[in-house]
């Protein structure tokens, strides 16, 4: 069960990583904070590959990385332009479909069938996720708001997008651990996608990328980043895809303390009572799975 556990500490990097970036923000552009995240993991990641034993590399672990680059680019900047265009609430929670789509993409690339208690804690985890805004829902006919807010905002079509590369991705990223290292991956994929995004959140932020500000939070920012990527790959090679992104997603759960603590935010009763329908999910998935 050590895969659970970094799991969770994944998702726990990941929401520390997205809270300081939030901070972030304040003095910096979210083009600027993109590239940020990628940027100060690197010291990092330069620092563990002292320490790693350089694995033997083969064709399909390159064709992993060049199929996963435009994906992961893609899918940040569709992310940017999601919380962009709209409201928050209305486009984050369909990022938690991807261990829904990840039970199809997982089959057909690597083979991977989650059981039926483990679909039924994956299925459990999306609820969750999906209802962390029910507050906003007045009426009982407004139940399926957020879904025809797919038709109404661009943002959460765009999400549900995201969600869906993510659900690539994953399954991509397994199979060019599986063809080199779990961190010796990590540390060349962040690399190379570092390499290759800046001179488009260059492009992108029109050549005004801004690190200036509180660099002791952006170099927290790339700790959590870098923590969040060697226990990702570390947990999705011990077990199904599908199952490692539904734990990972309750950083959700995270992000509704963050966000109680630090910037205030209300309705916190009605969250973590989402979030206890996520932790359900995640013990079925854990116990019976």
């Amino acid at each position: 069960m050590l895969w659970i556990l970094y799991s969770l500490l994944s998702a726990f990097s990941l929401s520390t990583a997205d809270t300081l970036s939030k901070k972030g923000l304040e003095k910096a552009d979210e083009y600027s904070i993109a590239w940020i995240r990628l940027l100060f993991s690197l010291p990092y990641f330069l620092l563990a590959i002292l320490f790693i034993e350089i694995p033997k590399i083969d064709r399909t672990f390159w064709i992993s990385i060049i199929v996963l680059l435009p994906l992961e680019i893609a899918a940040t900047i569709l992310y940017i332009k999601a919380i962009k265009v709209s409201p928050l609430s209305l486009t984050i929670t369909f990022l938690s479909f991807t261990p829904l789509f990840l039970i199809i993409t997982s089959f057909i690339i690597l083979g991977e069938t989650p059981s039926i208690p483990g679909i039924i804690g994956i299925i459990l985890i999306v609820a969750g996720a999906y209802t962390l805004n029910i507050h906003e829902l007045k009426k009982p006919q407004d139940l399926l708001k957020p879904l025809r807010a797919i038709l109404k905002e661009k943002g959460s079509v765009y999400m549900i997008i995201v969600a869906f590369i993510y659900s690539i991705t994953a399954n991509f990223g397994k199979l060019a651990i599986i063809h080199s290292s779990p961190v010796f991956f990590g540390i060349i994929y962040y690399l190379i996608l570092t390499a290759v995004f800046t001179p488009i959140a260059l492009t992108k932020s029109q050549g005004r990328l801004d690190i200036k500000g509180n660099i002791f939070i952006y170099f927290s920012i790339g700790l959590f980043m870098a923590l969040m990527v060697i226990f990702h790959v570390f947990a999705i090679v011990l077990t199904d895809v599908a199952y490692m992104i539904a734990i990972k997603r309750t950083n959700l759960v995270f992000s509704v303390i963050y966000g109680h603590l630090i910037f205030r935010e209300g309705k916190i009763g009605e969250r973590l009572l989402s979030s206890a329908i996520m932790i359900a999910g995640v013990a079925i998935i854990s116990f019976l799975g």
